[in-house]
Formats: structure tokens, C-alpha cells, sequence
């Protein structure tokens, strides 16, 4: 996850000195999206019943996975 203070954004401000626009790097953007589409899979997955993680474990030796 990429951290606020790695950014280096840049900004776009209009007439009246507001900001309107953010430049960010071509790498951080791209990570800021993976985040944000690993946040949004956490938020489906919210209400999903979980197992033990010994029943996983088990599991995934049977399916052998592991």
C-alpha cells in the first residue's frame, strides 16, 4: 500500500490559486488503483461467513494445495 507521503503530487490551480487537479506519477497512480480495487473486494467480502484457520489449513491439505 503505497503511503501519502510517497505521492509527490503535483497540482493544477486555476485563476483564483484553488486547486482543481492532481498529477501524480504514472507508478503511483497505477498502485493507488490497485488499492482501491483491494479495498472495494474487502468490502464485498465483509459479510462472508470465515472458517478457523485450522479448518483452512485442513482443507487445503486435502485439496492438496499444501
Amino acid at each position: 500500500m503505497i503511503k501519502t507521503e510517497d505521492l509527490q503530487p503535483q497540482y493544477i490551480i486555476n485563476e483564483a490559486g484553488e486547486k482543481t487537479s492532481v498529477i501524480l506519477s504514472l507508478a503511483a497512480f497505477q498502485e493507488l488503483m490497485e488499492d482501491i480495487e483491494d479495498l472495494a473486494i474487502v468490502a464485498e467480502r465483509r459479510d462472508e461467513p470465515t472458517i478457523p484457520h485450522e479448518q483452512l489449513l485442513t482443507e487445503l491439505k486435502e485439496d492438496g494445495l499444501i
